[in-house]
């Protein structure tokens, strides 16, 4: 042990109070030991729980190899070539360009994570995790773009020391789109595909009765604002976004789509400028999380006050300490907005004293049908 670590380690019986870290202190010690290892091993009765734990261990270990396994996946696009049925390999390298023993390299990785089946004759077809990509085409879009979250975590200490000029935040260049490395059109089209389900997920859980007026903020090319009138006749959306993105979400606005006439789009920062008034919900969808956390109660606040007696604020986005999803919180998203320059995880109690904070009363969670990727917080402004 370092002298550093020998340090800490004579600390920390001062600071264990409770029983819960007596008991994980012993237990660490317990597992630390290599004669405890090899007896585990070797136990009818625990060697199922140590092969368990070596294997959870071990994908930790294998994680980035996961990673980019999905990455060649997607950037040769095999979902789409398996999209209609299953293909013999030499179909498959000739159409990828990638020749036979590579491209089984491939394959083979592939099925081991579940993307894959293969059956005789050298033929694959799509596994049940490949063929879910299919119908959310937001997940290739965010491998493809993940290549700058990998070129931060080449070196992830150095990216806990240093948070500036990441190549994540220099690609969003966060607050301004025509700075950075993608364009306003790639940046709506990035979004407008990756919002789709998400949106679906979130209407799912709220319903806005005779609720007239909603105001999207922050809401890119308006996919959940379409939806949510496709959704509820009666209702009349505005998009609020940075004038770019208004700007490029208008423009592409489809004449065939039957919501054109009830979607609006507004250019301007929701931080510097005033908020569009008197509506009746006012919704903020996978963006709370992406700003620190003064900018996130000052956008919080500003909600309060744009929304008249009666009105709510949606927050939808995946938060931090979801039971079963606890990787996605703090593990992905962490270092995600830890790279992206601004924003982190937070809790349902973080978001929801936060809102209490702004003002808002009655705060509820809505249940989400998809709670690993979205969950849902109403609050309510009372006239007071």
């Amino acid at each position: 042990m370092s002298a550093q670590g020998q340090l800490l380690s004579n600390e920390a019986p001062r600071h264990l109070t409770s029983w819960r870290m007596r008991w994980h202190q012993y237990r660490n010690k317990l597992i630390a030991n290599p004669r405890f290892q090899k007896w585990a091993a070797r136990n009818p009765i625990t060697r199922v729980i140590a092969n368990r734990r070596a294997t959870q261990l071990h994908h930790i270990t294998a994680g980035f190899v996961y990673s980019q396994t999905l990455a060649a996946f997607v950037e040769l696009d095999i979902p789409n070539l398996l999209a209609e049925g299953p293909v013999q390999t030499a179909r498959l390298a000739s159409a990828t360009g990638i020749a036979e023993p590579g491209l089984l390299t491939l394959l083979k990785a592939a099925h081991g994570l579940g993307l894959l089946e293969s059956y005789q004759g050298n033929v694959w077809g799509l596994g049940e995790l490949g063929a879910a990509m299919l119908a959310n085409p937001g997940i290739a879009a965010m491998v493809h773009h993940h290549r700058h979250l990998y070129a931060d975590l080449a070196d992830p200490t150095a990216l806990l020391r240093q948070r500036d000029n990441t190549a994540l935040a220099n690609y969003w260049a966060y607050g301004d789109v025509k700075t950075g490395d993608i364009s306003p059109a790639a940046y709506s089209e990035l979004m407008a595909t990756s919002q789709g389900m998400i949106a679906d997920y979130v209407l799912d859980a709220v319903n806005f009765g005779a609720r007239k007026q909603l105001v999207d903020i922050a809401g890119g090319t308006g996919a959940f604002a379409r939806r949510a009138v496709a959704r509820f006749p009666n209702l009349q959306a505005t998009v609020f976004d940075l004038p770019a993105v208004a700007e490029q979400a208008a423009a592409s606005t489809n004449g065939d789509d039957e919501t054109v006439h009830s979607v609006q789009y507004r250019g301007g920062d929701m931080f510097e400028d005033s908020l569009p008034q008197h509506a009746d919900f006012m919704s903020l969808v996978r963006v709370l999380h992406d700003h620190d956390d003064q900018p996130a109660q000052l956008l919080l606040n500003k909600t309060y006050e744009a929304l008249p007696a009666g009105g709510q604020l949606i927050v939808a986005e995946p938060m931090a300490n979801t039971r079963g999803s606890e990787s996605i919180g703090h593990t992905y998203f962490g270092f995600y907005l830890w790279a992206m320059g601004s924003g982190r995880p937070r809790s349902a109690e973080e978001i929801t004293s936060m809102m209490t904070n702004a003002g808002f009363n009655r705060i509820r969670e809505a249940k989400s049908p998809m709670p690993s990727l979205v969950r849902v917080l109403v609050a309510e402004k009372i006239n007071t």
